[in-house]
This record gives structure tokens, sequence and C-alpha cells, in this order.
């Protein structure tokens, strides 16, 4: 049995996250943090790590091998409130770069994948209020 083509290209993938994270560098909320956590010299590294996460996850190709909640959870000044800019800034930038349905796709992914990192991050039922 055949393998059908994979949803997205390496160059659709490439070009979502580039376009995106350009956008996310300038900003007002978002661009600091990242900033800070990454630093002016890590940028070129940190998009090749997004480009195999996002190929792993549109794509199931496997490429990505990192633990992106251990990740997030280093990023001090990382709030739940910024998780609504930074999916209101993805989904702008999909819209733009995609059809319709594959837009959808890939915007849904984002919304778990975010859902996911607010419940690790900052769901703690246990706190005292």
């Amino acid at each position: 049995m055949p393998v059908p083509p994979p949803l997205f290209t390496d160059d659709e993938i490439d070009r979502l996250v580039e376009t995106f994270y350009a956008r996310v560098r300038q900003h007002h909320r978002l661009g600091p943090i990242f900033e800070e956590a990454i630093g002016e010299d890590g940028w070129p590294a940190h998009l090749a790590t997004l480009k195999d996460f996002w190929s792993s996850v549109l794509n199931t190709s496997g490429r990505y091998k990192g633990q992106p909640m251990l990740v997030h959870q280093r990023i001090p000044a990382l709030t739940e409130g910024l998780f609504m800019p930074w999916l209101n800034l993805f989904h702008q930038t999909c819209v733009e770069l995609f059809d319709a349905p594959r837009a959808a796709i890939v915007g849904q992914k984002a919304e778990r994948i975010a859902a996911s990192l607010k419940l690790g991050l900052f769901f703690k039922p246990d706190a005292v209020a």
C-alpha cells in the first residue's frame, strides 16, 4: 500500500515557521519574551527545531525529539495570558499562507498544543487560593 504524500511540504513548513516567528519577534508582548529566552544568536537553531517540531506535528515525520513542556517551564516571563496573542498571530499567519482547510488543520493542532502547555504549566489543582 503506497504511503500518501505529506499534507504539508517542507517548504510550506519552513515558510510557516519563518513567517510566524518573524512576526512574533516584532510583537510588542511576545517579542521581548522570545528574545530573552532565545537570544539574538539562538534564532537559527530555534527555527530549525521548530521546523522539525511542526514537521512532526503536521506530517508525523518524527523529526522532533525535544520536550516542549520542559523548555517552556524554563521561561520565567511566560504567562497564561500570552497564549491568546500567540494563537491569534499563528492563526492569522496560517490563513495567509494556506487554503482554508489546511489553515484549519494547522490551527486546530496549535490550539491543542497550547491547551496542553497551559494545563501543564499553569493548572495547579492543589494550590491554595
